[in-house]
């Protein structure tokens, strides 16, 4: 009941951190003092503060979901990228892959190559339940045509990119996100 002429709102809210008033108990028990402005020794007032690292990402788990999964903010995602290559026993598909994969680790991006032997919707939807920002499939096209496809997996925007370009994208995308 508020104690004040205003109005008391309650609404839910997700704690990810936390701070305790320790008070002196621990300061007495190290002898932990300091002289107040009199000069006169007094028991430091402690506390304690906590962030909880698991608490943050269950938090942004809860705050941004679907039916088909996560969907992590780049800044927390486990990869920022998936190259996903749909055919794995096609060589060229596979070579298209694991050269943007290799480009990405070298411009330091956190991607992950889903070089399984599983048919390409397993693929995606692995891909959407884990939550990873951006998916880079490597199909048909990768080879024919030498374009991938670049689909966010928050808005399901998906951009057709050449496959010479797409290292270059994925990396100017992630530096406007970070400025």
């Amino acid at each position: 009941m508020p104690r004040c002429a205003g109005s008391l709102q309650i609404s839910r809210g997700i704690e990810v951190g936390h701070i305790f008033k320790l008070g002196t108990k621990y300061s007495t028990a190290m002898g932990a003092t300091y002289l107040d402005q009199q000069g006169k020794e007094r028991h430091l007032i402690m506390g304690c503060y906590g962030i909880g690292v698991g608490r943050t990402v269950a938090a942004a788990i809860e705050q941004s979901h679907d039916e088909n999964g996560i969907i992590f903010p780049p800044a927390i995602a486990p990869f920022s990228v998936v190259v996903v290559p749909v055919n794995i026993k096609d060589a060229q598909q596979r070579q298209i892959a694991e050269t943007i994969y290799a480009g990405l680790r070298e411009k330091h991006i956190e991607a992950l190559l889903d070089d399984r032997d599983e048919r390409p919707g397993i693929k995606f939807k692995d891909t959407d339940l884990i939550g990873i920002p951006l998916r880079i499939t490597v199909g048909a096209k990768a080879v024919t045509e030498k374009n991938v496809d670049i689909k966010w997996r928050q808005t399901g925007a998906v951009a057709l990119v050449p496959v010479d370009d797409a290292v270059a994208r994925i990396e100017s995308t992630f530096k406007s996100l970070a400025a």
